[in-house]
Protein backbone atom coordinates (compact mmCIF):
# COMPACT_ATOMS: atom_id res chain seq x y z
CA UNK A 1 0.00 0.00 0.00
CA UNK A 2 2.96 2.27 0.61
CA UNK A 3 6.91 2.49 0.16
CA UNK A 4 8.23 1.22 3.60
CA UNK A 5 10.74 3.45 3.97
CA UNK A 6 12.56 3.23 7.28
CA UNK A 7 9.94 5.71 8.98
CA UNK A 8 7.32 3.78 8.14
CA UNK A 9 9.42 0.55 9.16
CA UNK A 10 9.69 1.75 12.62
CA UNK A 11 6.08 2.24 12.78
CA UNK A 12 4.47 -0.85 11.41
CA UNK A 13 7.25 -2.54 13.99
CA UNK A 14 6.22 -0.75 16.99
CA UNK A 15 2.37 -1.71 15.85
CA UNK A 16 2.69 -4.97 15.94
CA UNK A 17 4.36 -5.11 18.77
CA UNK A 18 2.16 -3.67 20.74
CA UNK A 19 -0.66 -5.95 19.45
CA UNK A 20 1.53 -8.92 20.08
CA UNK A 21 2.00 -7.44 23.36
CA UNK A 22 -1.69 -6.66 24.01
CA UNK A 23 -2.75 -10.54 22.59
CA UNK A 24 -0.28 -11.60 25.68
CA UNK A 25 -1.93 -9.37 28.41
CA UNK A 26 -5.32 -9.95 27.85
CA UNK A 27 -4.84 -13.65 27.58
CA UNK A 28 -2.62 -12.97 31.13
CA UNK A 29 -5.30 -10.67 32.26
CA UNK A 30 -8.18 -13.08 31.45
CA UNK A 31 -6.66 -15.91 33.15
CA UNK A 32 -5.70 -15.00 36.69
CA UNK A 33 -8.63 -12.73 36.77
CA UNK A 34 -12.28 -13.99 37.54
CA UNK A 35 -14.52 -12.57 35.05
CA UNK A 36 -17.09 -10.32 36.52
CA UNK A 37 -20.64 -11.37 35.95
CA UNK A 38 -22.27 -8.63 34.32
CA UNK A 39 -25.53 -7.72 32.59
CA UNK A 40 -24.54 -7.85 29.21
CA UNK A 41 -25.54 -10.04 25.83
CA UNK A 42 -24.35 -13.65 26.68
CA UNK A 43 -25.85 -16.01 24.12
CA UNK A 44 -26.04 -19.91 24.19
CA UNK A 45 -23.37 -21.45 22.25
CA UNK A 46 -24.71 -23.73 19.74
CA UNK A 47 -22.03 -25.90 18.18
CA UNK A 48 -20.32 -28.52 20.08
CA UNK A 49 -16.84 -27.41 22.00
CA UNK A 50 -14.28 -29.46 22.07
CA UNK A 51 -10.17 -29.25 23.82
CA UNK A 52 -8.82 -27.14 20.97
CA UNK A 53 -12.33 -24.72 20.99
CA UNK A 54 -11.62 -24.50 24.90
CA UNK A 55 -8.04 -23.50 24.05
CA UNK A 56 -8.90 -20.72 21.51
CA UNK A 57 -11.32 -19.56 24.37
CA UNK A 58 -9.02 -19.32 27.01
CA UNK A 59 -6.12 -17.27 24.84
CA UNK A 60 -8.63 -15.15 23.14
CA UNK A 61 -12.06 -15.01 25.35
CA UNK A 62 -10.89 -11.54 26.26
CA UNK A 63 -11.75 -10.38 23.02
CA UNK A 64 -14.80 -11.60 23.23
CA UNK A 65 -16.76 -9.09 25.50
CA UNK A 66 -19.39 -6.46 25.60
CA UNK A 67 -20.33 -5.42 22.07
CA UNK A 68 -17.58 -7.67 20.52
CA UNK A 69 -20.03 -10.38 21.44
CA UNK A 70 -22.30 -9.00 19.39
CA UNK A 71 -20.55 -8.78 16.28
CA UNK A 72 -19.68 -12.45 16.45
CA UNK A 73 -23.37 -13.57 16.78
CA UNK A 74 -23.65 -11.16 14.09
CA UNK A 75 -21.49 -12.76 12.12
CA UNK A 76 -22.26 -16.38 13.11
CA UNK A 77 -26.01 -16.53 12.94
CA UNK A 78 -27.38 -13.14 11.31
CA UNK A 79 -29.24 -10.47 12.56
CA UNK A 80 -31.66 -12.21 14.65
CA UNK A 81 -32.63 -9.50 17.04
CA UNK A 82 -34.14 -6.80 16.41
CA UNK A 83 -30.98 -4.67 18.56
CA UNK A 84 -28.52 -6.42 16.48
CA UNK A 85 -29.36 -3.63 13.79
CA UNK A 86 -27.45 -1.30 16.31
CA UNK A 87 -23.94 -2.92 14.72
CA UNK A 88 -23.50 -2.39 11.27
CA UNK A 89 -22.45 -5.27 9.28
CA UNK A 90 -18.97 -4.46 8.00
CA UNK A 91 -17.11 -5.59 10.50
CA UNK A 92 -18.80 -8.87 11.20
CA UNK A 93 -18.89 -9.90 6.77
CA UNK A 94 -14.90 -9.31 7.65
CA UNK A 95 -14.72 -11.68 10.29
CA UNK A 96 -16.48 -14.10 7.88
CA UNK A 97 -14.21 -14.06 5.03
CA UNK A 98 -11.11 -14.34 7.95
CA UNK A 99 -13.16 -17.23 9.11
CA UNK A 100 -13.64 -18.60 5.61
CA UNK A 101 -9.85 -18.37 5.10
CA UNK A 102 -9.56 -20.41 7.89
CA UNK A 103 -11.39 -23.33 6.31
CA UNK A 104 -9.03 -25.98 6.96
CA UNK A 105 -9.37 -25.51 10.67
CA UNK A 106 -12.87 -25.96 10.22
CA UNK A 107 -12.62 -29.54 11.10
CA UNK A 108 -10.83 -29.26 14.44
CA UNK A 109 -12.08 -25.78 15.63
CA UNK A 110 -15.97 -24.41 15.63
CA UNK A 111 -17.00 -21.14 13.79
CA UNK A 112 -17.24 -19.34 16.77
CA UNK A 113 -13.54 -20.32 17.49
CA UNK A 114 -12.70 -19.88 13.91
CA UNK A 115 -14.31 -16.22 14.31
CA UNK A 116 -11.83 -15.57 17.48
CA UNK A 117 -8.72 -15.93 15.57
CA UNK A 118 -10.59 -13.90 13.14
CA UNK A 119 -10.78 -11.07 15.37
CA UNK A 120 -7.21 -11.48 16.13
CA UNK A 121 -5.62 -11.53 13.04
CA UNK A 122 -7.63 -9.18 11.14
CA UNK A 123 -7.40 -6.24 13.86
CA UNK A 124 -3.85 -6.90 14.53
CA UNK A 125 -3.34 -6.27 11.10
CA UNK A 126 -5.86 -3.64 10.99
CA UNK A 127 -4.87 -1.34 13.42
CA UNK A 128 -1.07 -1.81 12.34
CA UNK A 129 -2.09 -0.71 8.59
CA UNK A 130 -4.22 1.80 10.06
CA UNK A 131 -0.63 3.34 12.03
CA UNK A 132 0.65 3.45 8.52
CA UNK A 133 -2.59 5.50 7.05
CA UNK A 134 -1.73 7.82 9.68
CA UNK A 135 1.37 8.25 9.05
CA UNK A 136 0.76 8.66 5.44
CA UNK A 137 -1.58 11.23 6.19
CA UNK A 138 0.75 12.88 8.47
CA UNK A 139 3.07 13.38 6.05
CA UNK A 140 1.00 14.93 3.54
CA UNK A 141 -1.19 17.32 5.49
CA UNK A 142 1.58 18.39 8.35
CA UNK A 143 4.20 18.37 6.14
CA UNK A 144 6.14 17.55 9.33
CA UNK A 145 7.71 13.99 9.03
CA UNK A 146 8.72 14.14 12.77
CA UNK A 147 5.06 15.13 13.90
CA UNK A 148 3.42 12.39 11.15
CA UNK A 149 6.45 10.14 12.70
CA UNK A 150 5.20 10.84 16.59
CA UNK A 151 1.76 10.40 15.82
CA UNK A 152 1.57 7.32 13.74
CA UNK A 153 3.54 5.95 17.31
CA UNK A 154 1.03 7.42 19.26
CA UNK A 155 -1.64 5.57 17.54
CA UNK A 156 0.14 2.59 18.24
CA UNK A 157 -0.50 3.61 22.29
CA UNK A 158 -3.95 4.62 21.77
CA UNK A 159 -5.90 4.77 24.88
CA UNK A 160 -8.60 2.85 23.02
CA UNK A 161 -5.51 0.02 22.47
CA UNK A 162 -8.28 -2.71 23.93
CA UNK A 163 -11.50 -1.68 21.12
CA UNK A 164 -8.40 -1.67 18.37
CA UNK A 165 -7.67 -5.56 19.30
CA UNK A 166 -10.79 -7.10 20.51
CA UNK A 167 -13.87 -7.81 18.47
CA UNK A 168 -15.09 -4.31 17.59
CA UNK A 169 -15.12 -2.54 14.51
CA UNK A 170 -12.32 0.31 16.01
CA UNK A 171 -9.01 -0.94 14.00
CA UNK A 172 -10.91 -1.70 10.36
CA UNK A 173 -12.77 1.90 10.77
CA UNK A 174 -9.66 3.81 11.04
CA UNK A 175 -8.12 1.77 8.37
CA UNK A 176 -10.85 2.67 6.07
CA UNK A 177 -11.30 6.66 7.41
CA UNK A 178 -7.65 7.32 7.18
CA UNK A 179 -7.19 5.64 4.35
CA UNK A 180 -9.89 7.58 2.50
CA UNK A 181 -8.27 11.14 4.28
CA UNK A 182 -5.27 9.89 2.57
CA UNK A 183 -6.72 9.66 -1.04
CA UNK A 184 -8.96 12.84 -0.82
CA UNK A 185 -5.04 15.07 0.27
CA UNK A 186 -3.79 12.99 -3.22
CA UNK A 187 -7.33 14.22 -5.33
CA UNK A 188 -8.39 11.20 -5.95
CA UNK A 189 -11.93 11.97 -4.81
CA UNK A 190 -12.99 8.93 -6.29
CA UNK A 191 -10.98 6.32 -4.32
CA UNK A 192 -11.66 8.57 -1.43
CA UNK A 193 -15.53 7.97 -1.85
CA UNK A 194 -14.96 4.50 -1.98
CA UNK A 195 -13.44 4.31 1.50
CA UNK A 196 -15.62 6.93 3.38
CA UNK A 197 -18.16 4.76 1.83
CA UNK A 198 -16.70 1.44 3.29
CA UNK A 199 -16.08 3.26 6.52
CA UNK A 200 -19.81 3.87 6.47
CA UNK A 201 -20.75 0.56 6.15
CA UNK A 202 -19.25 -0.31 9.56
CA UNK A 203 -19.76 2.35 11.55
CA UNK A 204 -22.59 5.02 11.93
CA UNK A 205 -20.26 7.99 12.53
CA UNK A 206 -18.80 7.61 9.18
CA UNK A 207 -21.83 9.35 7.66
CA UNK A 208 -19.97 12.43 9.24
CA UNK A 209 -17.04 12.25 7.17
CA UNK A 210 -19.37 13.63 4.13
CA UNK A 211 -18.15 16.85 5.55
CA UNK A 212 -14.12 16.04 3.86
CA UNK A 213 -15.30 15.50 0.35
CA UNK A 214 -18.05 18.58 0.26
CA UNK A 215 -15.12 21.42 1.98
CA UNK A 216 -12.93 19.73 -0.90
CA UNK A 217 -14.77 20.14 -3.61
CA UNK A 218 -15.91 23.92 -2.18
CA UNK A 219 -12.26 24.55 -1.77
CA UNK A 220 -12.18 23.54 -5.62
CA UNK A 221 -15.42 25.45 -6.38
CA UNK A 222 -14.07 28.94 -5.05
CA UNK A 223 -10.25 28.16 -6.51
CA UNK A 224 -11.38 28.45 -10.18
CA UNK A 225 -14.51 30.23 -9.88
CA UNK A 226 -14.79 33.55 -12.21
CA UNK A 227 -17.59 35.62 -13.25
CA UNK A 228 -17.33 33.64 -16.64
CA UNK A 229 -18.00 30.50 -15.07
CA UNK A 230 -20.00 30.57 -12.09
CA UNK A 231 -23.14 29.07 -13.35
CA UNK A 232 -21.71 26.20 -14.90
CA UNK A 233 -19.36 25.80 -11.89
CA UNK A 234 -22.34 26.06 -9.21
CA UNK A 235 -24.05 22.67 -11.07
CA UNK A 236 -21.27 20.97 -11.16
CA UNK A 237 -20.76 21.30 -7.66
CA UNK A 238 -24.15 20.93 -6.97
CA UNK A 239 -23.84 17.66 -9.15
CA UNK A 240 -20.61 16.72 -6.63
CA UNK A 241 -22.04 17.18 -3.37
CA UNK A 242 -25.21 15.38 -4.41
CA UNK A 243 -22.95 12.06 -5.69
CA UNK A 244 -20.64 12.28 -2.22
CA UNK A 245 -23.65 12.34 -0.22
CA UNK A 246 -25.37 9.65 -2.27
CA UNK A 247 -22.07 7.25 -2.32
CA UNK A 248 -21.64 7.92 1.24
CA UNK A 249 -25.38 7.70 2.48
CA UNK A 250 -26.32 4.07 0.13
CA UNK A 251 -24.19 1.46 2.51
CA UNK A 252 -26.55 2.98 5.66
CA UNK A 253 -29.78 3.33 3.74
CA UNK A 254 -29.58 -0.16 2.48
CA UNK A 255 -28.60 -1.57 6.10
CA UNK A 256 -32.02 0.41 7.05
CA UNK A 257 -33.93 -1.29 4.23
CA UNK A 258 -32.61 -4.69 5.10
CA UNK A 259 -33.79 -4.40 8.22
CA UNK A 260 -37.55 -3.23 6.91
CA UNK A 261 -37.96 -6.22 5.10
CA UNK A 262 -36.93 -8.59 7.75
CA UNK A 263 -39.61 -6.99 10.62
CA UNK A 264 -41.86 -4.72 8.64
CA UNK A 265 -42.68 -7.30 5.36
CA UNK A 266 -44.24 -10.76 5.84
CA UNK A 267 -42.67 -13.65 5.55
CA UNK A 268 -38.80 -12.25 5.22
CA UNK A 269 -37.78 -13.42 8.62
CA UNK A 270 -35.50 -16.08 9.00
CA UNK A 271 -36.12 -19.44 11.02
CA UNK A 272 -34.40 -18.87 14.40
CA UNK A 273 -32.90 -22.10 16.82
CA UNK A 274 -34.83 -22.68 19.21
CA UNK A 275 -31.78 -21.98 22.07
CA UNK A 276 -31.56 -18.69 20.71
CA UNK A 277 -35.50 -17.95 20.42
CA UNK A 278 -35.37 -18.77 23.71
CA UNK A 279 -33.10 -16.60 24.52
CA UNK A 280 -35.61 -13.80 23.04
CA UNK A 281 -38.34 -14.94 25.18
CA UNK A 282 -36.30 -15.24 28.28
CA UNK A 283 -34.37 -11.20 27.97
CA UNK A 284 -37.51 -9.78 25.90
CA UNK A 285 -35.07 -9.12 22.61
CA UNK A 286 -37.86 -8.59 19.60
CA UNK A 287 -37.01 -11.03 16.65
CA UNK A 288 -38.49 -10.70 13.22
CA UNK A 289 -41.28 -13.18 14.15
CA UNK A 290 -42.75 -11.26 16.48
CA UNK A 291 -45.40 -8.57 16.22
CA UNK A 292 -44.83 -5.27 14.29
CA UNK A 293 -42.35 -2.95 15.59
CA UNK A 294 -43.87 0.75 15.89
CA UNK A 295 -40.97 1.88 13.82
CA UNK A 296 -41.92 -0.11 10.83
CA UNK A 297 -45.33 2.46 10.46
CA UNK A 298 -42.67 5.69 10.54
CA UNK A 299 -42.87 7.99 7.49
CA UNK A 300 -39.05 7.19 7.62
CA UNK A 301 -38.20 4.00 9.04
CA UNK A 302 -35.27 3.78 10.61
CA UNK A 303 -34.59 0.91 12.72
CA UNK A 304 -31.11 3.03 13.76
CA UNK A 305 -32.58 5.46 15.39
CA UNK A 306 -35.24 3.30 17.24
CA UNK A 307 -32.80 1.23 18.48
CA UNK A 308 -30.32 4.19 19.80
CA UNK A 309 -33.95 5.45 21.24
CA UNK A 310 -35.39 2.66 23.02
CA UNK A 311 -32.59 0.24 23.78
CA UNK A 312 -29.69 2.66 24.47
CA UNK A 313 -31.38 5.39 25.23
CA UNK A 314 -29.45 8.12 23.14
CA UNK A 315 -30.28 11.30 22.77
CA UNK A 316 -29.82 15.25 23.56
CA UNK A 317 -28.14 15.28 27.04
CA UNK A 318 -30.36 12.11 28.02
CA UNK A 319 -26.79 10.68 29.95
CA UNK A 320 -26.89 13.93 32.02
CA UNK A 321 -27.68 12.74 35.49
CA UNK A 322 -25.72 12.54 38.88
CA UNK A 323 -25.21 8.72 38.49
CA UNK A 324 -22.88 8.66 35.34
CA UNK A 325 -20.58 11.46 36.78
CA UNK A 326 -17.78 8.27 36.60
CA UNK A 327 -18.36 8.06 32.88
CA UNK A 328 -17.83 11.79 32.71
CA UNK A 329 -14.64 11.54 34.33
CA UNK A 330 -13.59 8.78 32.61
CA UNK A 331 -14.22 10.34 29.37
CA UNK A 332 -12.66 13.76 30.25
CA UNK A 333 -8.92 13.27 29.10
CA UNK A 334 -10.01 12.68 25.77
CA UNK A 335 -12.94 15.62 26.02
CA UNK A 336 -10.12 18.04 27.35
CA UNK A 337 -7.53 16.85 24.71
CA UNK A 338 -9.71 17.77 22.05
CA UNK A 339 -10.98 20.79 23.43
CA UNK A 340 -7.56 22.30 23.92
CA UNK A 341 -6.50 21.71 20.22
CA UNK A 342 -9.73 22.97 19.40
CA UNK A 343 -8.89 26.12 21.44
CA UNK A 344 -5.06 26.11 20.16
CA UNK A 345 -6.12 26.19 16.47
CA UNK A 346 -8.82 28.49 16.67
CA UNK A 347 -7.08 31.13 18.97
CA UNK A 348 -4.08 30.71 16.15
CA UNK A 349 -6.24 30.77 12.90
CA UNK A 350 -9.33 33.09 13.89
CA UNK A 351 -9.88 33.84 10.41
CA UNK A 352 -9.62 31.14 8.82
CA UNK A 353 -12.15 29.54 10.85
CA UNK A 354 -14.57 32.67 9.77
CA UNK A 355 -14.08 31.52 6.47
CA UNK A 356 -14.42 28.13 7.03
CA UNK A 357 -10.70 27.73 5.83
CA UNK A 358 -11.87 28.92 2.03
CA UNK A 359 -10.12 32.03 2.47
CA UNK A 360 -7.92 32.97 -0.49
CA UNK A 361 -3.97 33.26 0.50
CA UNK A 362 -2.53 36.64 -1.37
CA UNK A 363 1.10 35.04 -1.22
CA UNK A 364 1.58 32.30 -3.86
CA UNK A 365 4.43 30.77 -2.13
CA UNK A 366 2.36 30.60 1.43
CA UNK A 367 0.16 28.14 -1.14
CA UNK A 368 3.17 26.25 -2.16
CA UNK A 369 5.03 25.94 0.87
CA UNK A 370 2.05 25.90 4.18
CA UNK A 371 3.31 26.33 7.54
CA UNK A 372 4.26 22.63 8.84
CA UNK A 373 2.81 20.90 11.45
CA UNK A 374 -0.63 21.11 13.42
CA UNK A 375 -1.15 24.35 12.87
CA UNK A 376 -1.05 24.56 9.13
CA UNK A 377 -3.85 25.79 7.52
CA UNK A 378 -4.24 21.94 6.03
CA UNK A 379 -5.48 21.11 9.10
CA UNK A 380 -8.58 22.85 9.56
CA UNK A 381 -10.89 20.53 8.21
CA UNK A 382 -9.88 17.72 10.55
CA UNK A 383 -9.69 19.93 13.27
CA UNK A 384 -13.16 20.73 12.60
CA UNK A 385 -14.48 17.20 12.11
CA UNK A 386 -12.90 16.20 15.39
CA UNK A 387 -14.53 19.05 17.54
CA UNK A 388 -18.10 17.98 15.80
CA UNK A 389 -17.13 14.62 16.90
CA UNK A 390 -16.21 15.73 20.21
CA UNK A 391 -19.88 18.02 20.86
CA UNK A 392 -22.10 15.54 19.48
CA UNK A 393 -20.26 12.63 21.83
CA UNK A 394 -20.57 14.51 24.67
CA UNK A 395 -24.46 16.16 24.14
CA UNK A 396 -25.73 12.64 22.73
CA UNK A 397 -24.07 9.54 23.22
CA UNK A 398 -22.67 7.19 26.50
CA UNK A 399 -20.34 9.41 26.74
CA UNK A 400 -18.08 6.74 28.01
CA UNK A 401 -17.52 5.69 24.61
CA UNK A 402 -16.03 9.43 23.79
CA UNK A 403 -12.15 7.86 24.16
CA UNK A 404 -12.83 4.95 21.28
CA UNK A 405 -15.38 7.20 19.26
CA UNK A 406 -12.73 9.32 18.74
CA UNK A 407 -9.55 7.65 18.94
CA UNK A 408 -11.00 5.52 16.25
CA UNK A 409 -12.10 8.33 14.05
CA UNK A 410 -9.87 11.29 13.45
CA UNK A 411 -6.55 12.24 13.06
CA UNK A 412 -6.31 15.10 15.98
CA UNK A 413 -5.93 12.96 19.10
CA UNK A 414 -2.53 12.36 17.85
CA UNK A 415 -1.34 15.04 15.93
CA UNK A 416 -2.21 17.35 18.26
CA UNK A 417 -0.31 15.29 20.90
CA UNK A 418 2.68 14.82 18.85
CA UNK A 419 3.03 18.81 18.33
CA UNK A 420 2.78 18.99 22.10
CA UNK A 421 5.39 16.74 22.54
CA UNK A 422 8.10 18.59 20.30
CA UNK A 423 6.32 21.82 21.50
CA UNK A 424 7.21 20.55 25.70
CA UNK A 425 10.05 18.24 25.78
CA UNK A 426 13.53 19.00 25.38
CA UNK A 427 14.24 15.65 25.65
CA UNK A 428 12.86 14.71 22.16
CA UNK A 429 15.85 17.23 20.48
CA UNK A 430 18.45 13.87 21.24
CA UNK A 431 15.90 11.65 20.56
CA UNK A 432 16.39 11.33 16.57
CA UNK A 433 12.80 11.15 14.50
CA UNK A 434 14.18 9.37 11.66
CA UNK A 435 15.40 5.52 12.03
CA UNK A 436 18.72 4.55 10.74
CA UNK A 437 20.22 7.94 11.12
CA UNK A 438 22.10 8.94 14.83
CA UNK A 439 20.75 11.05 17.59
CA UNK A 440 20.24 14.76 17.15
CA UNK A 441 22.27 15.82 20.03
CA UNK A 442 23.67 14.36 23.41
CA UNK A 443 21.24 12.93 26.13
CA UNK A 444 22.28 14.35 29.46
CA UNK A 445 24.05 11.76 31.45
CA UNK A 446 22.24 8.74 32.69
CA UNK A 447 19.61 8.85 30.02
CA UNK A 448 18.91 6.12 27.75
CA UNK A 449 18.74 6.90 24.04
CA UNK A 450 16.84 3.87 22.48
CA UNK A 451 15.33 3.74 18.57
CA UNK A 452 12.08 4.17 19.33
CA UNK A 453 11.42 7.87 20.12
CA UNK A 454 7.95 6.92 22.52
CA UNK A 455 10.52 4.36 24.20
CA UNK A 456 13.16 6.69 24.83
CA UNK A 457 10.63 9.01 26.68
CA UNK A 458 9.27 5.61 28.74
CA UNK A 459 12.69 5.19 29.69
CA UNK A 460 13.68 8.45 30.82
CA UNK A 461 10.20 8.92 32.23
CA UNK A 462 11.25 10.66 35.02
CA UNK A 463 13.32 13.64 33.34
CA UNK A 464 10.32 14.13 30.51
CA UNK A 465 8.61 17.69 30.88
CA UNK A 466 4.79 18.17 32.33
CA UNK A 467 3.33 17.75 29.80
CA UNK A 468 5.10 14.91 28.59
CA UNK A 469 4.24 12.76 31.29
CA UNK A 470 0.94 13.89 31.32
CA UNK A 471 0.42 12.76 27.33
CA UNK A 472 1.99 9.28 27.70
CA UNK A 473 0.82 8.50 31.38
CA UNK A 474 -2.82 8.99 29.75
CA UNK A 475 -1.86 6.34 26.83
CA UNK A 476 -0.35 3.97 28.68
CA UNK A 477 -2.71 3.93 31.47
CA UNK A 478 -5.93 3.65 29.59
CA UNK A 479 -4.11 0.94 27.18
CA UNK A 480 -3.23 -1.25 30.04
CA UNK A 481 -6.69 -0.77 32.14
CA UNK A 482 -8.62 -1.15 29.02
CA UNK A 483 -6.69 -4.45 28.87
CA UNK A 484 -7.39 -5.03 32.41
CA UNK A 485 -10.82 -4.28 32.81
CA UNK A 486 -12.84 -4.68 29.09
CA UNK A 487 -11.20 -8.27 28.71
CA UNK A 488 -12.88 -9.68 32.20
CA UNK A 489 -16.66 -8.23 31.87
CA UNK A 490 -15.57 -4.97 34.04
CA UNK A 491 -16.85 -1.72 32.14
CA UNK A 492 -14.61 0.45 30.21
CA UNK A 493 -14.60 2.99 27.30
Amino acid sequence: MWPLDPSRKEVLGFAVSCRVLTLALQALFNAIIPDHRAEAFSPPRLGPSGSADQLVEGLLGGLSHWDAEHFLFIAEHGYLYEHNFAFFPGFPLVLLLGAELLRPLWGLLNLRSCLLISVALLNSLFSALAALALHDLGCLVLHCPRQAFYGALLFCLSPANVFLTAGYSEALFALLTFSAMGQLERGRSWTSGLFFALATGVRSNGLVNIGFLIHSQCQGFFSSLTVQNALRQLLKLMGSVFLSVFTLGLPFALFQYYAYTQFCLPGSAHPIPQPLLQLAVDQGYRTAEGNKPPWCSWELPLIYSYIQDVYWNVGFLRYYELKQVPNFLLAAPMAILVAWATWTYVTTHPWLFLTLGMQRSKNKRTLEKPEPGFLSPRVFVYLVHAAALLLFGSLCMHVQVLTRFLCSSTPIVYWFSAHLLLDQEPLLRSLEAVPGKPPAGHPPPGQKVPRNSMMGLLYNWKTCSLVTRCILGYFVTYWLLGLLLHCNWLPWT
